[in-house]
């Protein structure tokens, strides 16, 4: 790609990383199935125990695509994956793409309100899902044709005799192990046995949506990014080269972030499936199945987050553990604190570099070398064939100098193709092909990056995003409660926590618990605040909106949050062993 911007930055590029590469003019459906024709019998996924060559995995894929298209669905139709880590996830999803459907991500922590808002945006087709996640689904007052939902038994996907674990784990906590049934429910082993393997429909890579992938965009109201096969090819090939990586056998990767995060689903899925690579599944980041899982299967790679890094850091039985397979950690989600990458390097000799992207960006944008130099609190440099600009918060149209703040706007191959029907949204980021990411940052003299704020009041809860609006709108929904703000604040452990200030109604009566509470019945348990905070009124400005920074400034984090709500992954959907 040709820049309009001096790529002062090329001097400094890492050993061996070409600054342009080329991307083939194909779909995502036909860069995979070149890995399956290179290893056929090589482990795709691996998940705990039960093994999934490429050829199986690819034959899967077939036959879950020729049943979306015997139950109907046509070119263009959406299918929902309310699902969490586990081989349903890759096998519906590249079936999807095979049939000439595009997937929505659906995270599945979202009940009630967040999942009814999505739903009702993205119109879904076909849902798949987890038993154990029905339930969610069947409360949900449909305004739309009740979409085709594949059902799925957790305890199905596990080998013998680890499926009798889960069964015992899934009854003493009174878990469902049974499938619904109903008139538009089909049962995922049923998918798995259509018969038949359809030729892949043929795509425009440029111009036909792969998946939706949701974000909250400017305005804090979830919107879905339109990401391209063109898109999600580019940024797997970008992520290889950065890496420098190519189709061997010694790549294992660790999938513990989930796949319905836009960084999950490309750096670990999509990229390790193009590299030819084995990739581990866990179904929930826990830090003690996660430190078994290395000690046993030798991940060369492991994408992760801040929190999580940090977690194993501290861990008191990490000594017991051989984790020095490790080579490459990309860090994203979440600025990466230097002295939890020092500390992690040193327990693993591998490397913990930065890195930085959005939903609309596939979602890789900037990394640091993993040979090369790394600039402590930098993101790092732009991937290859992605240009990099700063301009000025006022205007919006002033290119600014190295050091200067303002908001980092960027081009490449792997920023979306606008926002799922809202054009007036898209129009306000995409600007002569220059995507305006909403961050506040500066480059250094050589084109490093550097984030320091952001326009967005977005809130990183260890990598997961909440919106101060959607839980204020929550709080607003009590009976109780006159006003509310909602601001994130500093957490050791996940970067970020949810703190509320709340101004009761006049001889109204609530407590911060019972608020809390209130919220985690309609949001997923992490969007929930750590601590409540009652005032008599909220600081405004003269035009009325509330002074967001100054209550962050004056914020005090309170006691910790129920069990279960420190780590926002461990609500995920399954047992961890």
């Amino acid at each position: 790609m040709e820049s309009s911007t001096d790529k002062f930055w090329l001097r400094h590029y890492p050993p061996g990383v070409p600054p342009s590469i080329d991307i083939p003019d194909r779909s995502l459906v036909e860069l995979v199935q070149e890995s399956v024709l290179k290893h056929p019998n090589r482990v795709a996924f691996n998940y705990y125990g039960a093994k999934w060559t490429y050829q199986r995995f690819w034959d899967a894929s077939a036959h879950v695509a020729q049943f979306l298209l015997n139950e109907g669905l046509r070119r263009g139709d959406r299918v929902a994956l309310y699902l969490p880590n586990c081989p349903v996830y890759p096998i519906a999803y590249f079936a999807a793409l095979r049939a000439g459907l595009t997937v929505v991500q659906v995270s599945p922590l979202y009940i009630g309100q967040d999942l009814d808002h999505l739903l009702e945006d993205a119109r879904p087709n076909a849902i798949f899902c987890l038993n154990l996640q029905w339930p969610n689904l069947e409360k949900l007052s449909w305004s739309f044709p009740v979409p085709l939902t594949c059902v799925v038994g957790l305890n199905e996907l596990y080998p013998f005799p680890t499926r009798l674990f889960v069964n015992r784990v899934l009854r003493r906590r009174g878990l469902p192990t049974a499938i619904p049934t109903g008139p538009r429910i089909r049962r995922w082993k049923a998918a798995l046995a259509t018969p038949g393997a359809p030729d892949p429909v043929r795509v425009n890579p440029a111009t036909e949506v792969a998946v939706l992938q949701y974000t909250g965009g400017t305005t804090g109201v979830p919107k879905a990014a339109m990401l391209s096969h063109r898109n999600l090819v580019a940024n797997a090939l970008q992520c290889a080269a950065w890496f420098n990586v190519a189709a061997n056998e010694r790549e294992v990767v660790l999938a513990s972030i989930p796949y319905f995060h836009v960084y999950g689903m490309t750096v670990a899925m999509t990229y390790p499936l193009f590299a030819g690579a084995t990739i581990v599944l866990e179904t929930r980041p826990d830090v003690d199945e996660i430190l078994k899982l290395i000690n046993k299967h030798h991940p060369t790679q492991f994408p992760g987050v801040p929190s999580l890094y940090n977690a194993i850091n501290h861990h008191p039985k990490r000594d017991k553990y051989d984790l020095r397979s490790i080579r490459i950690c990309l860090s994203g989600s979440a600025p990466l604190p230097l002295e939890v990458a020092k500390q992690f390097e040193a327990e693993t000799g591998g490397s913990v570099v930065e890195g930085y992207g959005l939903s609309e960006t596939s979602p890789v944008t900037h990394a640091n070398p993993i040979k090369g130099e790394r600039r402590p609190g930098s993101v790092g440099l732009p991937l290859p064939d992605t240009d990099e600009r700063v301009v000025d918060l006022e205007t919006g149209t002033k290119i600014l100098p190295p050091m200067e703040t303002g908001e980092l706007c960027i081009r490449g191959p792997q920023v979306m193709l606008g926002y799922y029907h809202q054009p007036t949204e898209t129009a306000a980021v995409l600007k002569d092909g220059w995507f305006r990411t909403g961050d506040i940052a500066y480059l250094d003299a050589d084109g490093y990056c550097f984030i320091v704020d952001r326009k967005k009041d977005m809130i990183d809860v260890g990598g997961f995003k909440v919106y101060p609006r959607e839980v204020e709108e929550v709080l607003f929904q009590h009976p109780a409660v006159a006003d509310a703000a909602v601001v994130g604040v500093p957490d050791a452990s996940l970067g970020e926590v949810v703190q509320a200030f709340v101004v009761k109604k006049p001889g109204a009566t609530v407590t911060a618990d019972e608020l809390v509470q209130f919220v985690r019945e309609r949001l997923a348990h992490y969007k929930a605040p750590r601590a409540i905070e009652f005032r008599t009124a909220l600081p405004r400005s003269g035009v009325q909106k509330v002074l967001r920074r100054e209550l962050r400034a004056q914020a005090v984090v309170g006691p910790a949050a129920p069990a279960g709500a420190a780590n926002p992954a461990a609500a995920a959907t399954g047992p961890a062993r």
